[in-house]
């Protein structure tokens, strides 16, 4: 596919494309981080390498910059080029008076910023808030946190691809994505 106008997919890490754990879960981890046990969610080395194939990759996440470089660089290592690696730095915080905390959105004015059009910025996260300013750009995937028969990732990859003809992905409705399946899990 044409480098040029495929489209950007940013990618979150935590309970998207891993889990992390201080203690350890009943099977063996996949790698560490620090003191972390990390456990790759099945099958995202098959759908890093389909991301590869049909889109331009990125990451986005809410954890701190060193712990990105080093789980992107055990996950993903030297097999797939990224548009970026951005970490809690490049989120707007903002303090949550009802829950009393702080939450990091990812305001996609950033991207746009870096010379991507946001009508073609898809973006996999576990946690819609963090993308409250951008929700049309979001497609919320449900959360990893270890279990080994998840299959979210499988079914995910014919739905990304459906979504690669369209002019702007913020019209695309995508809460429900699963349902709107038309294929079986993808076979790449």
């Amino acid at each position: 596919m044409d480098q040029v106008n495929k489209k950007l997919l940013i990618l979150d890490l935590d309970e998207t494309l891993i889990h992390a754990t201080e203690q350890p879960l009943s099977y063996r981890y996949d790698f560490r981080v620090g003191h972390y046990y990390v456990y790759k969610r099945p099958e995202v080395d098959r759908f890093l390498n389909f991301c590869a194939e049909y889109l331009k990759v990125a990451v986005w996440t809410a954890s701190s910059e060193a712990y990105a470089d080093s789980v992107v660089g055990q996950l993903v290592g030297q097999k797939l080029s990224l548009e970026f690696i951005w970490a809690r730095g490049r989120c707007v915080t903002k303090f949550d008076s009802e829950n009393y905390q702080y939450l990091f959105l990812k305001d996609l004015k950033k991207v746009k910023k870096k010379g991507f059009s946001l009508e073609s910025v898809i973006v996999v996260d576990d946690s819609p808030e963090k993308l409250s300013r951008n929700y049309g750009n979001l497609v919320r995937i449900s959360p990893f946190e270890g279990d080994q028969s998840d299959a979210e990732l499988i079914h995910l990859m014919p739905y990304l691809k459906s979504l690669i003809p369209h002019t702007d992905v913020r019209k695309i409705e995508k809460r429900g994505w699963r349902r709107r399946l038309t294929q079986p899990p993808f076979n790449h």
